[in-house]
């Protein structure tokens, strides 16, 4: 996906805060002002995401020997931090409003949330080819939440036009703080997994090691360590031993382990120290013992 894309939907989000804010006084909906928040959080969280697309695309250099490939994973945990914490203020003026409910006038809302969803609902559409990207999907998860927080304002208005219960204004900002929470924390979770160097989560140590035991004359593999650089980039390293053999033999066996792991876990990244058989081994583990062949 290319960055304009975002750079667009940054602007349509500044237009749509300034609408739900004038709906939000004129039409006295705690509501909708709590949504005109929490899109205004989006601003600078799509900001950050153009800025880690156009960082990811940057080559690697004597600064940043891996490149810029986890600028997108600290753009989405810098978002999810802020919108955590956003949660929290709407949902304690939530809990004001609740205690001390006031009328709205629920035309401003129905009209304002209309707006806001063809807004959010195209900018989550126009994002969901970047769905496997952490950074673009939490910009993915967070316009999906607004567009179901425009779609329950616009039904709660209708509750409320036709019952005269002003208290589910406050109901509604309530629950758009605890779904703004869930999916945060979510993204949170993750982007700080692989920040902390933690192993791609659907890769097992233990099916790479036996992947790389079942080249020809690969003895034993241990000290393997895996973790993500950011995006689909994935890095390993590890030991293998091998008996002792001609340096063209043993660069023949550096090829077949690469093409192993590439084709079958999408590892591209790939460092492996060879040893020669027999010797002890010296290296922590991150297995418990050395994986020998079966």
């Amino acid at each position: 996906m290319r960055p304009s894309v975002l750079a667009w939907a940054m602007v349509a989000t500044l237009g749509l805060v300034v609408a739900e804010i004038f709906g939000g006084i004129f039409g006295h909906s705690v509501a909708l002002l709590n949504d005109a928040v929490h899109n205004l959080s989006d601003v600078p969280a799509l900001g950050i995401s153009w800025l880690a697309m156009r960082w990811a695309q940057r080559p690697a250099d004597t600064e940043r020997t891996y490149g810029y490939h986890r600028a997108g994973t600290l753009a989405a945990f810098t978002n999810a931090l802020v919108l955590v914490v956003l949660s929290l203020w709407l949902g304690y003026e939530a809990i004001d409003r609740l205690r001390s409910p006031v009328a709205v006038v629920e035309s401003w809302m129905i009209w304002t949330s209309l707006a806001a969803l063809c807004v959010n609902g195209g900018i989550t559409l126009s994002l969901i080819k970047g769905h496997a990207d952490l950074n673009l999907r939490s910009i993915l998860v967070h316009n999906f939440g607004d567009a179901l927080s425009n779609i329950a304002i616009i039904v709660g208005a209708f509750i409320m036009k036709y019952t005269g219960a002003h208290w589910i204004d406050p109901l509604l900002g309530l629950a758009i703080g605890l779904l703004v929470l869930y999916s945060s924390i979510g993204i949170l979770r993750e982007s700080t997994h692989i920040l902390l160097e933690g192993r791609p989560r659907e890769t097992r140590v233990e099916e790479v090691a036996r992947a790389i035991l079942a080249i020809e004359h690969v003895a034993e593999v241990h000290d393997i360590h895996i973790w993500s650089l950011g995006g689909n980039h994935i890095a390993l390293s590890c030991h293998a031993r091998i008996p002792d053999m001609h340096m063209d033999q043993c660069e023949k066996i550096l090829s077949a382990i690469k093409h192993q792991l590439s084709s079958q876990f999408s590892i591209e990244h790939v460092t492996v120290q060879l040893e020669r058989a027999g010797l002890p081994a010296t290296s922590g583990y991150v297995m418990p013992e050395p994986l020998p062949k079966s």
